[in-house]
């Protein structure tokens, strides 16, 4: 990713996060509709787990000029996401509705740039923890 991209993460992000609860409920709310079968995935309390989305989102956007950083705590978020039933396609779901969110929340501040720099970051995101995923799981297999 370049560094215009890793800023302008950064600068939506801090938009988006100014209504965190908010942020937070309009991806999962994009997240449920686009597969409501996702919704039996969660168990708990949303708000919490929003938050933690919000956490998880602020650590990305702090950390995608230091991957040598980021990256292992991705992995790790992907091994304990395979534990909760995530399969690979879902993870496309997830990206989907995460740019909705931020699109719909973000309204003229979302651009075309801000959209090819968050799809940069999600695949790198996404294709990580899947990874991780997998190397959990062949292990658990071993």
């Amino acid at each position: 990713m370049t560094s215009e991209e890793i800023a302008l993460i950064r600068s939506t992000f801090a938009a988006a996060a100014k209504q965190p609860d908010a942020t937070a409920a309009l991806f999962y709310a994009k997240l449920f509709t686009l597969d409501p079968s996702l919704r039996g995935l969660f168990h708990g309390d949303m708000r919490a787990m929003g938050e933690k989305f919000i956490s998880m989102l602020a650590m990305v956007a702090a950390n995608l000029s230091h991957l040598d950083r980021l990256l292992p705590t991705v992995r790790q978020l992907g091994e304990r996401h395979a534990g909760y039933r995530v399969q690979d396609a879902h993870y496309v779901t997830v990206g989907a509705a995460l740019l909705a969110a931020l699109a719909e929340n973000l309204g003229p501040a979302w651009s075309p740039a801000a959209h090819t720099a968050w799809s940069k970051a999600y695949d790198l995101l996404s294709s990580t923890m899947i990874e991780a995923a997998h190397q959990a799981a062949q292990k658990k297999a071993s």
